[in-house]
Order: structure tokens, then C-alpha cells, then sequence
């Protein structure tokens, strides 16, 4: 949970130098995207990480071929008012 929190920490600083940075957010948030990298290159080299994604990979595959329909389409929500 930690590295989540982190994580979500990292993430919101850099999104919020790059809303604020505009188009010169390549220049102005090196800092904040080095720190980003750094992060996720962490969280992915985690075994126990990647074997969660394996499977719901995996999950998803199956899914995908035995329904036709991707996962993306399946999710899509329905207007609240018709």
C-alpha cells in the first residue's frame, strides 16, 4: 500500500506541474517526470506486481475469446437518462 500511495504522490506532482507548466512542461518538469520513472520502474520490476498483471492479462484474453468482445466495450457505461 505504500509504494500505492507513493505512487499516486508522484503522479498528482506531476500532473499538476504539467497543467500548470502548459506547453513548456518538457522543460519545466523534468524533475517531477525523472521522479515518475523512477517510481514505476519500482512498482514494475515487483514479482509479485507482474504476476498480477499476468493473470488478469490473461483473465481478459480468455474473455476476449470466448465473448468476441473486448474488454474496453464491455465496460463502457450506459447514459443514465434515455
Amino acid at each position: 500500500m505504500r509504494i500505492m500511495a507513493t505512487m499516486e504522490a508522484t503522479n498528482a506532482a506531476f500532473n499538476h506541474c504539467c497543467k500548470d507548466s502548459g506547453f513548456f512542461m518538457v522543460f519545466k518538469c523534468r524533475e517531477e517526470n525523472a521522479a515518475l520513472k523512477e517510481c514505476l520502474t519500482l512498482h514494475y520490476k515487483d514479482p509479485v506486481f507482474f504476476e498480477e498483471c499476468k493473470q488478469e492479462y490473461i483473465r481478459e484474453k480468455l474473455e476476449f475469446e470466448r465473448t468476441g468482445i473486448p474488454t474496453k466495450s464491455r465496460k463502457q457505461k450506459l447514459p443514465t437518462s434515455m
